[in-house]
């Protein structure tokens, strides 16, 4: 009898919620005039998840959750000793190969003056030989030194242009291994506030993993579910208006910046469950980025609210839709 009871009073209360709703959802509706729609949402917020191009060891997490930071700033560090210790070691093949390279051109000066000192002989050794105060032998002898020694030009030559190649190659190294070390430096790509901290210091992340998540308070918006028949004369670029729950005194524009160009069912935590029967078309209502960075400390997702589109652009927005905003 007790379970009886309790039965018979749980269903009393769903009824009366339920017609309460019902007579706030018809109140509402009633003061919407023709030419304008209207649905419950909520204020989304586009998520930046700054991730690790490298796998590796978290060295640092620079921020805590909450925290603003800007464009560019630091927010986590991987752990980059193995990677400072290759970059160390291409920076000192370069100096190696520079050496080389100096050494090269001492050699080829060698060559050029044992290739001078030849030339001169050869031709002494052949004024002698018209004379007949030279041999044969001694010629040829001559003759072979200065074939040696322009050989030797041509291969000191050689290792001139061999060093050059190593020092490039050696340079392109040291430039990879630079970019693999800005990598370790996890950067914000856009200003926001950071909404979670995925991996703390000491972790072992993957390539790809994510370390913190930002929220980019350039870009709220607010997603509505609407009918066929008002999501079909719907315009993009259209006026909409913005009531949140919370702060139900100010009327924040937007802009319809999407409409779906399919049907889906209302998700649960939309509309009512005779609704949920009808396939409704998703809506975007972004609200102004200029409007937005006045107000970056309000500014938060998550917050539930109503928002109000015009369909005909040649109706006037009702008094009480009119913009209102805090001062």
């Amino acid at each position: 009898m007790q379970w009886k009871r309790y039965g018979i009073i749980a269903a009393v209360m769903i009824v009366i919620l339920g017609g309460a709703y019902g007579y706030w959802v018809s109140t509402q509706q009633s003061d919407i005039p023709p030419g304008f729609a209207m649905s419950n949402g909520r204020i989304e917020a586009e998520r930046i998840d700054v991730s690790t191009k490298l796998a590796g060891r978290i060295a640092k997490v620079l921020v805590t959750e909450g925290q603003w930071v800007e464009a560019g700033e630091l927010v986590a560090q991987i752990d980059a000793v193995e990677i400072d210790a290759q970059l160390h070691q291409a920076e000192a093949a370069v100096m190696q190969a520079r050496e080389q390279k100096l050494q090269a051109e001492a050699l080829l000066n060698q060559r050029n003056s044992e290739l001078t000192l030849a030339s001169s002989t050869l031709a002494r050794i052949e004024t002698l030989a018209d004379g007949g105060h030279a041999s044969q032998e001694q010629l040829d002898q001559v003759k072979s030194a200065m074939t040696t020694a322009q050989a030797g030009v041509e291969a000191a030559k050689a290792g001139i242009n061999l060093a050059t190649a190593t020092i490039a190659a050696a340079n392109a190294a040291v430039d990879r291994l630079k970019s693999v070390r800005a990598d370790v430096d996890l950067v914000a790509p856009k200003s926001g506030r950071v909404q979670y901290i995925l991996a703390k210091a000491g972790e072992v992340v993957a390539a790809g993993g994510k370390v913190v998540t930002l929220t980019d308070l350039t870009d709220i918006y607010m997603t509505i579910y609407l009918p066929a028949a008002e999501a079909g004369i719907l315009a993009i670029g259209s006026e909409a208006r913005i009531i949140l729950d919370p702060i139900p005194q100010y009327v924040i524009p937007a802009q319809v910046t999407f409409v779906a160009s399919t049907a889906q069912f209302t998700p649960k935590t939309v509309e009512t469950s005779s609704e949920r029967e009808q396939l409704m078309f998703k809506i975007k209502l972004t609200i102004p980025p200029e409007l937005l960075e006045q107000h970056q400390e309000q500014a938060k997702a998550g917050v539930a609210g109503v928002g109000y589109v015009r369909l005909d652009e040649t109706k006037v927005w009702p008094e009480t839709l009119a913009v209102k905003l805090p001062q």
